[in-house]
């Protein structure tokens, strides 16, 4: 279906979904305990490492620029594909303008010179096929996508590239999307998720583009007409893009799709823009958002990680499995099965193309602060001073690579993984290696991973409840910050 969702609420669901986890201090807390849950019903499993080789897809440049990526799939009589836009992402909006990147790709799909926002959208239901242009606060790429019966390619292959190089963005359509997107905005302060992350951003990237989570109402009204025609005029250019294809299609025939729609667009002569690190965080310390009347105290505990690229990348992928990789995962066991003090406990691994962060996140009854932030950062200690046991060891490897064998079921997946060896300029047979690069990852690695990278002298807590329940607590665990539900710091606090 083409009609547009209710764009606040998803919004909000996003944003406490994004409360992505982190980690913390914990030298000085005692290990946990090791009380195994049962698990039941495990199936036999084989010992042999999964061997793979992915479906290569077919590659070429195009005269403009456009790097064509082709995966041919004729199962289904379907297509989908991707537009990567590098320099066009919200990483890159200049201080003064931050929400214009995300608000012009927003408004790309409200009318053409030939076609209004109705009229795109009734030509999307009736193919039943679907187009989207989209780009976040800190990504350094827009994405045009969309996905089509392979009988219909042509007509939405024809609509993207409409939308793409000929957007209008109506002032009566602006006026509703700042309407739309404002409501919220403003909503999002309300839910406890959204805080704790938008500090968790701050804490780790200060005042850098990495630290942004969405734009404020105010930023969102200084977005104009013409700074979004400007935008798009200077960003949305083919030299360093690439496009992907996967499905029912071969590579001369997405080559002669793109080349007759997209012939007219032309290289700019940009210069290939990149990010940079962003600064080195700070000595460890807790950050409060001020919450009043919170039945709930919501951690994030967490430090600055590694890019993609890293050779330590696979190593902390595992690492993180074994801490906090879904229901097995030793946060979830220990804080919800052994202890009741949530309904989850995670950790998360985010690695781009600039410096990202490793997280542990929970939502615990204000009651039971103390403990539960205790016992997580008591696992933060164990994977650093215990060497994590064979067995267990073994099953979160496997965890892992069961994950990447079903997802080679899709064609769209497959060519993500494409894309992203695009981006990150991996070697070709990366992604038939991946099984056995996790399957050799050792428990010294993993302990000399976390002896690295979870440093007690830099971790942060981060955390959003009502100050009266939890300030002297969160005293107790290092030096206090506290902001109001603003974003505002609070004067007078002292540290």
């Amino acid at each position: 279906m083409s009609s547009r969702p209710n764009q606040h609420a998803m919004l909000a669901l996003a944003l406490v979904l994004a409360a992505t986890a982190a980690h913390a201090q914990g030298g000085q807390q005692a290990p946990p305990s090791s009380k195994a849950v049962v698990m039941k019903g495990k199936a036999p499993v084989n010992d042999k490492v999964l061997e793979v080789k992915l479906p290569r897809p077919k590659e070429g440049d195009l005269a403009n620029g456009i790097h064509l990526i082709v995966l041919e799939d004729h199962r289904a009589p379907q297509v989908t594909f991707q537009l990567l836009i590098p320099g066009a992402g919200g990483y890159f909006d200049a201080p003064g303008s931050v929400g214009l990147a995300s608000a012009t790709a927003a408004m790309m799909r409200e009318g053409t010179a030939t076609r209004s926002t109705t009229q795109i959208s009734e030509q999307l239901e009736t193919m039943s096929s679907n187009v989207n242009v989209g780009t976040g606060m800190t990504s350094l790429d827009a994405t045009v996508s969309g996905s089509a019966l392979t009988e219909n390619l042509d007509k939405l292959f024809d609509l993207a590239s409409d939308i793409l190089l000929h957007p209008t963005f109506p002032d009566e359509e602006l006026a509703k999307y700042k309407t739309r997107t404002k409501t919220g905005l403003n909503q999002n302060r309300s839910f406890p998720g959204f805080l704790v992350q938008e500090l968790f951003q701050r804490v780790m990237y200060g005042d850098d583009p990495a630290s942004r989570l969405l734009m404020t109402p105010e930023q969102l009204d200084r977005v104009s007409r013409a700074a979004m025609v400007e935008f798009h005029k200077a960003k949305y250019v083919p030299d360093h893009a690439a496009i992907a294809f996967a499905g029912d299609i071969s590579y001369d025939r997405a080559k002669q799709l793109v080349e007759s729609k997209l012939g007219a667009w032309k290289k700019s002569g940009a210069a290939m823009v990149a990010a940079k690190d962003p600064p080195a965080i700070g000595p460890a310390k807790v950050w409060l958002v001020d919450r009043p009347s919170s039945v709930q105290t919501n951690f994030i505990v967490g430090t600055q990680a590694i890019e993609r690229t890293n050779p330590d990348y696979n190593v902390l992928e595992v690492m993180n499995s074994v801490v906090g990789g879904g229901p097995t995962g030793r946060l979830f066991i220990h804080l919800r099965e052994e202890k009741g003090y949530t309904y989850g406990a995670y950790s998360g691994l985010s690695a781009g193309r600039y410096r990202g962060t490793w997280s542990a996140q929970t939502d615990v009854r204000s009651d039971v602060t103390e403990p539960a932030l205790k016992d997580l950062l008591g696992e933060l200690v164990a994977i650093r001073d215990t060497t994590v046991p064979a067995k267990e060891l073994q099953d979160r490897k496997r965890s892992l690579v069961a994950g990447f064998a079903l997802s080679l079921e899709s064609p769209q997946q497959v060519l993500n993984y494409y894309v992203t060896s695009w981006i990150y300029k991996l070697p070709a047979d990366y992604w038939d290696k991946y099984p056995q690069r996790v399957m050799g990852v050792t428990a010294a690695q993993v302990q000399s991973a976390a002896r690295k990278y979870l440093d007690p002298s830099r971790m942060q807590i981060v955390a959003v409840g009502d100050r009266k329940k939890v300030e002297e607590i969160l005293r107790k665990f290092g030096k206090l910050e506290v902001y109001d539900t603003e974003g505002k710091k609070v004067i007078g606090v002292v540290p």
